[in-house]
C-alpha cells in the first residue's frame, strides 16, 4: 500500500543516522528560526529608523497661545511696527567692541557648528498683518531678511514628537537620559533648592540645558508649570529659549537652549574670571540685552511677566557677549486689569524690592529695583551685600549712596577692570541705577525707559528727531555735562530716597 510505503521511505535512515522524517522535522524547525530572526532584525531596523535625523520632517512651533502676545525680535524700526514701542530694539555693538569684550583670555574658545541653530531662530507673528523680520546681531549686521523669506534653522529640527501643551517639543525620559549620558555627574551645570540642570545634546546635536525639577511635595509640578506659563510661548533674542519638556510619571523636566559662554555671576566674582575680566563695554551690553527681555515682559506680552528673581546668576552670557535672562520658577503673571499682586515674599537677598519684602505686594517694579542692584553689581564688580566688608559697605545700595553723596563716585568703579569707564558713561550708570532703586517704587523708570538712557551711553551723540518728546527721559540724561551738576541731580536722588525710607 501506498502509506506502508511512505512510513518505509521515512523511517530509512540517513547519512547522519537520523530517520528521515526526524531530518526533515529538524529542517522545518530552523527554517521557522531563520524566519523569526530576520523578522526580529527587521523589526530592530524599523525602530533605529525611526529615530533617525532623516527620516523625519522639520517639527515646528505650534501657533502661539492668544493670551501671551508673541513679539517679534527684529532689525525694523520702532516706526514700522508702534505697537511695540522701543522694547525689542536690537544690539548695535560694532565688531571692534565685541571682539573686544574680554581682556587677557586665558583660552580661547572652540566654535561648535551645533550651537549655530540654537539662537537664531526666526518665527512668524500670530497677527495676519505682520512679516517676518530679521534679527541684527551684536556685529550690526542682518542675519536674515524678511523680504527674501528666510528663516533660520530650529534646533528642534529632526525631531519627532509633538507638543502636547500646544508649544515647544515632547521629550520622553528616554531621550533626555540619553541626552545628558543617564543624568552623569560630569554632565550638572548648576543646582539649587529647584533641583538640577545639566548639560545634554539631543540626537540631532543640538546642545541643550536639561532641568530635572526635584519632586518634592508638588514643588516640581509648581515649578513647572509657572516656567511653562511664563516664557513658554514667548520669543526674545534675551531671554532663554524654553524648547520642551519632560511629563513622565512623577519626572518633570524642562528643556532650555544652551548657553555657553556662563553667567554674569562668574564673570564677575567666579568661575570665568579665569577666562579674563568683563570690559565695560561688555558689562553694559549685558546689562542692556537684561534691560531689553524685561521691558519686555513688562510692556510688550499680556499678561505680563514679573520675573522676581532678577540676579547675576541668572543671566546668561553667551559667545558674542548676548544676556539670555533665565530662570523663571518665581515668575508671576500680572494682568493689564492688575496693579499689583500680593504674594509670599520670595527672590534673593540684596536684590528684593524694600516695599515687597515689607507688605508682599508684588508689581512689575520689584523686577525694576533688583534690575538697579544689577547694575551696581556689574559697575562695582562687589556682591550686593558682603558681611566680609567694614560695616558701611556691607550693603552695596547703600555704600553707593554714601559714596555718590561724597562726591567719591569715580572711586566706586571696579578695580578689575583696566580700562576704566568715561565719566560720562560712569555718571550716567550710576544715575540709572540710582533712579531704578529709589524707596519710592513710583519714582522708578519704566525698563523701556532705561533701555533708551542706557542706549544713550553708546550714541551719546545721537538725535532722533521723530521720537523727541517721547525721549524726554534720555535727554534728561544727555543734559548732565558736568560734575557739579551730576552730583546735584543724584545727590537730590540720595536726600529723596533717604527721607522715603526714614519716613
Amino acid at each position: 500500500m501506498p502509506s506502508d510505503n511512505l512510513n518505509t521511505e521515512l523511517s530509512k535512515k540517513t547519512f547522519l543516522g537520523l530517520k528521515l522524517w526526524v531530518l526533515i522535522g529538524i529542517c522545518v524547525g530552523v527554517f521557522i528560526v531563520f524566519i523569526l530572526c530576520v523578522l526580529s532584525v527587521w523589526v530592530t531596523f524599523r525602530r533605529k529608523s525611526r529615530r533617525s535625523v532623516d527620516k523625519y520632517p522639520l517639527s515646528k512651533i505650534p501657533n502661539v497661545s492668544k493670551d501671551i502676545k508673541v513679539d517679534r525680535v527684529g532689525a525694523q524700526s520702532c516706526n514700522d511696527h508702534p505697537e511695540s514701542v522701543s522694547v525689542t530694539v536690537p544690539d548695535k555693538l560694532s565688531e571692534k567692541n565685541t571682539e573686544k569684550m574680554v581682556v587677557h583670555l586665558g583660552t580661547s574658545k572652540s566654535s561648535d557648528p551645533d550651537n549655530v541653530s540654537q539662537c537664531s531662530s526666526i518665527y512668524h507673528h500670530e497677527r495676519a498683518a505682520s512679516s517676518l523680520s530679521g534679527e541684527e546681531g551684536s556685529s550690526g549686521t542682518v542675519r536674515k531678511q524678511s523680504s527674501l523669506g528666510l528663516v533660520t534653522a530650529s534646533p528642534l529640527v529632526g525631531l519627532p514628537e509633538v507638543s502636547h501643551l500646544g508649544w515647544g517639543h515632547w521629550f520622553t525620559l528616554r531621550d533626555l537620559e540619553f541626552a545628558t549620558n543617564r543624568f552623569a555627574a560630569e554632565n550638572v551645570l548648576g543646582e539649587g533648592g529647584y533641583g538640577v540642570v545639566y548639560k545634554g545634546r539631543l540626537i540631532n546635536g543640538t546642545e541643550v540645558a536639561v532641568k530635572k525639577l526635584l519632586n518634592n511635595l508638588g514643588q516640581a509640578e509648581k515649578e513647572f508649570r509657572v516656567e511653562v506659563e511664563a516664557i513658554g510661548h514667548v520669543r526674545h533674542k534675551n531671554l532663554v529659549r524654553l524648547l520642551g519638556y519632560c511629563i513622565e510619571g512623577v519626572h518633570r523636566m524642562l528643556v532650555y537652549e544652551y548657553v555657553n559662554n556662563g553667567n554674569l555671576e562668574q564673570w564677575l566674582h567666579g568661575g570665568m574670571r579665569h577666562h579674563g575680566t568683563l570690559t565695560w563695554e561688555a558689562r553694559m551690553k549685558v546689562l542692556l540685552g537684561t534691560a531689553k527681555a524685561l521691558a519686555y515682559l513688562h510692556e510688550a506680552i499680556e499678561p505680563k511677566v514679573v520675573h522676581r528673581d532678577i540676579k547675576s546668576s541668572n543671566i546668561l552670557i553667551d559667545d558674542e557677549f548676548n544676556s539670555k535672562v533665565s530662570d523663571f520658577g518665581l515668575a508671576k503673571l500680572l494682568g493689564s486689569g492688575e496693579s499689583h499682586i500680593t504674594t509670599r515674599v520670595m527672590g534673593t537677598f540684596g536684590y528684593v524690592a524694600p516695599e515687597y519684602a515689607n507688605t508682599g505686594l508684588l508689581n512689575e517694579k520689584s523686577d525694576i529695583y533688583s534690575f538697579g542692584v544689577l547694575l551696581l553689581e556689574a559697575v562695582t564688580g562687589r556682591d550686593p551685600v558682603d558681611y566680609g566688608r567694614p560695616a558701611n559697605e556691607v550693603n552695596l545700595v547703600e555704600w553707593l549712596k554714601m559714596m555718590v553723596g561724597t562726591r567719591r563716585a569715580e572711586e566706586v568703579v571696579d578695580p578689575a577692570l583696566e580700562v576704566k569707564p568715561t565719566t560720562r558713561a560712569l555718571k550716567r550708570a550710576l544715575l540709572v541705577a540710582l533712579r531704578c532703586v529709589d524707596h519710592d517704587s513710583e519714582k522708578r523708570p519704566k525698563m523701556s525707559h532705561v533701555v533708551r538712557m542706557l542706549e544713550a551711553d553708546e550714541y551719546p551723540f545721537r538725535e532722533d528727531r521723530r521720537n523727541r518728546r517721547s525721549r524726554t527721559t534720555s535727554f534728561e540724561i544727555e543734559s548732565i555735562k558736568d560734575s557739579n551738576e551730576f552730583e546735584t541731580k543724584v545727590k537730590d536722588a540720595v536726600i529723596n530716597v533717604s527721607e522715603t525710607s526714614q519716613g
